[in-house]
């Protein structure tokens, strides 16, 4: 199934709402996006494209990037069937209050597109990695 870029970002931002601890059944979408340093090279590309993004950046203000970078990190290695465990908070918890919309979302799931893109990462393994984050739209998205 190949998603288009609107559907992968509003699966994207869904998926990252909630981040829970799962574990795929196994390892290759992990391996797709390169293992660990790959996550981290994604992730590490993501969170200036957060912070530039004029639709979001406001909502990340007074978040701490290291922290959520680290977060993001643990939760795509766990979701993807790698070694890591993720260890934050529950993603309703995390957005609680935030009033994040789907529009915001939408642009974070994209951010993310652009930094697998640049990453060298393949649309499929992209789309593999939006569909395990796509359920965590409902816990994100508030208003």
């Amino acid at each position: 199934m190949n998603f288009t870029r609107t559907s992968f970002s509003a699966i994207a931002l869904l998926a990252l709402a909630s981040l829970a601890p799962v574990h795929a059944a196994d390892d290759a979408t992990y391996r797709g996006l390169g293992g660990q340093q790959g996550i981290k090279d994604i992730v590490a590309t993501l969170i200036p494209l957060i912070k530039a993004d004029a639709r979001i950046k406001e909502s990340f203000v007074d978040t701490d990037m290291k922290n959520l970078a680290m977060r993001l990190e643990e939760q795509f290695c766990a979701l993807t069937g790698g070694p890591c465990v993720y260890k934050g908070d529950e993603m309703n918890d995390v957005h609680r209050g935030l009033k994040v919309t789907n529009a915001q979302f939408n642009a974070l799931a994209e951010d993310l597109q652009i930094a697998m893109e640049r990453n060298g990462v393949p649309s499929h393994v992209q789309n593999k990695l939006v569909a395990k984050l796509a359920p965590m739209q409902r816990a994100i998205v508030t208003k």
